[in-house]
């Protein structure tokens, strides 16, 4: 029998924990460690401290980032938080350490110019601190250690996040797998594409598809969005967020399923409908030996090429289109195109 897998807690979550513990020395005289915090679900989990410093008047802890089994990029990262007091009636205010990324364009949760701390987690933050002691008049410094060089791994520098990470969470809680990070940064790409006035996006599935789609259409590196294998996620937030045009662009494997009414492409999710390509096959062709050939394949590959000349490739993508339209439920321009593993094209529908 396998272990169920194991949840963690959010980067906002961390910075809560040591804020609040890093608030107690600053009002009180002495960390909590390890430190409870109250999540906005009613969880109450508790942080053992990675450091617990005092500097005059601050404070300073840190809590190491436990992302249970998700495969998280923070996973192990310290998130230190140094607490020093404000003046009288100031409130709290949050500001960037090493690590963690300002934000440069419009269209995301923050003004531009703010820390990337999301509204989640400042209101964490401001929760918990709130509990050991008020008013809060303090400023709060939230670094990342490494977390400059983490963030280039990550969507923050075409969003417009520089020097850093974002501090994110709503809930406070990581589901393993549950891959929210990548939907919250699909949203947020097209927040900031919108706000930026552009009126053409791409959702692609990888890397070789993006550098096709930006070939094909010429459009600039913000007007991309890395939608992975979460088209559902971009054509149902792009419905209530709409754009004048959008492209889908993917390999032809991946958007076979989209043509099969598939909103989530993963592997894990969902197998490629080999007998819906051998039926589109059949449309184009009564060539009994192709259509032969084509019930031994194995793999969408192998179909595709069984296919030579014939159009299969853009019959997929008008299907594909079709589910993609349905979805938009009207007022956004839709194409699809389909690549192979080198980038060529091999299907255009719209």
């Amino acid at each position: 029998m396998e272990k169920p897998l194991r949840k963690g807690w959010t980067t906002g979550a961390c910075a809560a924990a040591a804020a609040t513990s890093a608030w107690r020395a600053v009002r009180l005289g002495a960390f909590m460690d390890p430190v409870s915090i109250a999540l906005p679900r009613g969880d109450c989990p508790s942080f053992p401290l990675s450091r617990a410093e005092r500097d005059g008047d601050a404070a300073i802890a840190g809590v190491i980032k436990d992302a249970g089994d998700d495969p998280d990029i923070t996973h192990g990262a310290e998130i230190v938080v140094r607490v020093e007091p404000g003046p009288p009636g100031s409130g709290l205010i949050f500001r960037a350490g090493e690590g963690v990324g300002t934000v440069t364009l419009p269209g995301l949760p923050l003004a531009v110019g703010e820390p990337a701390i999301n509204p989640g987690p400042r209101a964490q933050i401001l929760d918990n601190m709130r509990a050991i002691a008020e008013p809060v008049d303090a400023v709060v410094i939230i670094s990342i250690p490494g977390g400059e060089t983490l963030a280039r791994q990550t969507m923050n520098p075409r969003l417009g996040i520089l020097g850093g990470l974002s501090v994110l969470g709503t809930t406070g809680i990581v589901m393993p797998y549950s891959c929210a990070a990548w939907i919250h940064s699909i949203h947020r790409g097209v927040d900031v594409a919108r706000a930026c006035g552009i009126e053409h996006l791409a959702g692609c599935t990888g890397k070789t598809s993006e550098d096709a789609v930006r070939r094909l259409h010429g459009l600039e590196e913000r007007a991309m969005i890395d939608m992975g294998g979460f088209v559902g996620a971009l054509l149902k937030y792009v419905r209530n967020h709409p754009v004048p045009r959008l492209t889908i662009g993917g390999g032809f494997a991946k958007l076979a399923k989209l043509a099969a009414g598939e909103m989530d492409l993963h592997s894990k999710a969902a197998a490629v409908d080999l007998d819906l390509l051998r039926r589109l096959l059949a449309e184009l062709s009564e060539d009994a030996a192709l259509r032969e050939q084509a019930a031994q394949a194995a793999t969408a590959a192998q179909i595709l090429k069984i296919a030579g000349d014939l159009p299969l490739g853009d019959l997929v993508a008008r299907r594909a289109r079709e589910t993609a339209l349905a979805v938009l439920a009207g007022g956004v321009a839709v194409d699809v195109a389909l690549f192979d593993r080198s980038g060529k094209l091999v299907g255009h529908a719209g």
